[in-house]
């Protein structure tokens, strides 16, 4: 199946000040779902940090997704958008946008994150909040739909016409 790395971008789960949660609950579901987690790591609030990590583990590690948590949202020191755009050579803003539109029927709150997904050469990378009740809501809501836009990206397949 496809290969992952998980991204936690949290001062406080790097200085292992806070247990994190949503890291290890993206683990959880992309397992079941049969996915093979290569790299899970806590960073910073970096963009540098970040935005290394994401082109790391597109370029060299080759993997098939990136899901990172965490930094999408107003505080100064949220800019995992930012170091995914440094990253990222084209936008794929439907996946972001759905999972807003959906949170949106939860919580009026939606409307504050500012993740965005993207493609680096053969890595789909796509930013989830940081809370775990809002990854798992976002993860699951995408995830099926992330299976056949992996294989378009990687091509497996070609078509994207339902039957």
């Amino acid at each position: 199946m496809f290969k992952v790395g998980i991204i936690t971008a949290s001062d406080k789960g790097y200085k292992n000040e806070r247990i994190d949660e949503s890291g290890k609950l993206i683990s959880e579901i992309v397992q079941k779902k049969g996915y093979i987690v290569k790299k899970y790591i806590v960073l910073p609030d970096e963009e540098n940090k970040i935005s290394d990590e994401l082109i790391h583990m597109s370029d060299e590690l080759n993997l098939d997704l990136i899901l990172t948590t965490g930094g999408t949202g107003f505080s100064k020191r949220d800019v995992t958008p930012e170091a995914t755009l440094k990253a990222i050579t084209k936008l794929a803003p439907g996946i972001s946008e759905a999972m807003r539109y959906y949170s949106l029927n939860i919580t009026k709150r939606a409307m504050l994150s500012r993740g965005i997904s993207g493609i680096r050469n053969e890595t789909l990378i796509v930013n989830l909040p940081g809370s775990p009740k809002a990854v798992k809501e976002s993860l699951e809501y995408i995830i099926d739909t992330l299976d056949h836009g992996l294989e378009i990206l990687l091509g497996k397949t070609s078509e994207c016409a339902r039957k």
